[in-house]
């Protein structure tokens, strides 16, 4: 048995990023950039105008004041879109939209609210800097800057850049194909009859969201029952994916075969067992150059060995650098028993209080409670040398759901 950050560790190493693939600009958004991007043009491309109102020489209007007003003739309209042919003469004001491109001879744009009109000119009479209201070529990007490197997570404003720039595709990693498999005779699907001895394979459903969430592409490949003929049908289909993952049988009864079938069918059994609660069952291994991951059937310990493993491993694949949940530390709100020689993961909500984050429990902590993990925010770790943590204490919680983790949460 192996700890925590041994088991990563051994895990990360085995794992590289997928090839590169091209997509269009729209399928961008959450994916992580594989190339490095270049400003092949300047943006704005000229001068423009930043507000509505009129294009000036500051020459012209050098030391107004109101006890010194400028009276200017109007040249004409430009509205956004349309180029000015002639150039701003001396005495002269020309009315300009924003986004206007700026006339040859004007240098300032005063806004329309500083402005009045009197008959066909333009009296300016408060104070105006030198250059105010013109937006330059290229003050947003640069012809030939660096944009992104590689690595780069694509956001909206991401997007909005390459836009900008003409790019319509862009190269990203690529997402590696998930193979989900459910092992069990007690299992249905989700249209299947339950009853004594029968439940839903909940654990597909779970996992194909968690991997869809690390940014992979989850295949169902539904539930194998317990014999190792079924078990290796269905993980030779897996094999066409990049990844796979099983779900029980990978413990010690005498209908655990998943461990067994993987070797049988050439896995590098790296390890299977995990000094942590809940998820100690865990193996892991390499299986013609694909990561497999047999994670426990139990529900919560299938989606911690998750969090804790599978997931940096997908986001690695992926080309992410940032491969792990943001931790924070807080105050245990309750008194937490645990045993020493194993680190725990604790289901809690984390909350906001004046003196920094609290960490509270959501409940009874037994691996079957999947209800508990939907009323998680954060999984508390404690340490494998803490047997128990009191409330006051100050423990290391890693966050799952960012979003809603540091507002109040409803009882359940």
């Amino acid at each position: 048995m192996i700890s925590v950050e041994e088991a990563i560790a051994t895990i990360l190493d085995q794992i590289r990023p997928l090839g590169s693939e091209r997509v269009s600009l729209l399928n961008a958004r959450g994916r992580i950039l594989a190339e490095k991007i270049i400003a092949g043009l300047s943006v704005p491309p000229c001068d423009n105008s930043g507000m509505d109102g009129y294009a000036v020489r500051f020459a012209d209007i050098d030391g107004v004041s109101p006890s010194r007003p400028v009276r200017l003739g109007i040249a004409g309209d430009l509205p956004a879109g349309a180029i000015h042919s002639e150039q701003l003469q001396p005495g002269q004001a020309l009315r300009i939209m924003t986004g206007a491109v700026i006339p040859a001879g004007a240098d300032t744009v005063v806004k329309q609210e500083d402005t009045r009109v009197e008959g066909t000119d333009v009296i300016i009479e408060h104070e105006q800097s030198h250059g105010v209201n013109v937006r330059r070529a290229g003050e947003d990007i640069m012809q030939g800057a660096l944009l992104a490197p590689p690595g780069t997570l694509l956001r909206s404003a991401h997007i909005g850049v390459l836009a900008s720039i003409k790019r319509s595709t862009v190269s990203v990693f690529q997402r590696p194909r998930v193979a989900v498999l459910s092992t069990g005779d007690e299992l249905v699907d989700i249209y299947g009859d339950v009853g004594p001895g029968r439940i839903v394979a909940s654990n597909s459903y779970t996992l194909a969201g968690l991997v869809a969430d690390a940014g992979a592409e989850p295949v169902m490949l539904g539930i194998a029952r317990d014999t190792k003929e079924a078990l290796r049908e269905r993980l030779l289909d897996a094999m066409r994916c990049d990844v796979i993952i099983t779900t029980g049988g990978v413990s010690v009864g005498d209908y655990d075969f998943v461990k067994d079938v993987l070797q049988e069918l050439g896995m590098d059994m790296k390890f299977w067992k995990v000094a942590m609660r809940p998820g100690q069952p865990l193996a892991f291994g390499v299986i013609g150059g694909r990561p497999a991951f047999g994670l426990p059937g139990n529900p919560v310990a299938a989606m911690i060995s998750f969090e804790q493993f599978t997931r940096p491993a997908l986001r690695k694949m992926t080309g992410h650098t940032n491969l792990f949940r943001t931790t924070v530390e807080a105050q245990a709100a309750e008194k937490v028993a645990t045993k020493t020689g194993k680190k725990y993961f604790i289901r809690c909500r984390i909350t906001r209080t004046e003196t920094g984050f609290q960490a509270s429990t959501t409940g009874a902590q037994g691996s079957g409670i999947l209800r508990s993990m939907s009323a998680a925010t954060g999984l508390m770790i404690v340490p494998e040398d803490v047997a128990t943590v009191n409330p006051g204490d100050r423990v290391k919680v890693q966050v799952l759901d960012p979003e809603f983790a540091f507002v109040p949460q409803p009882d359940y």
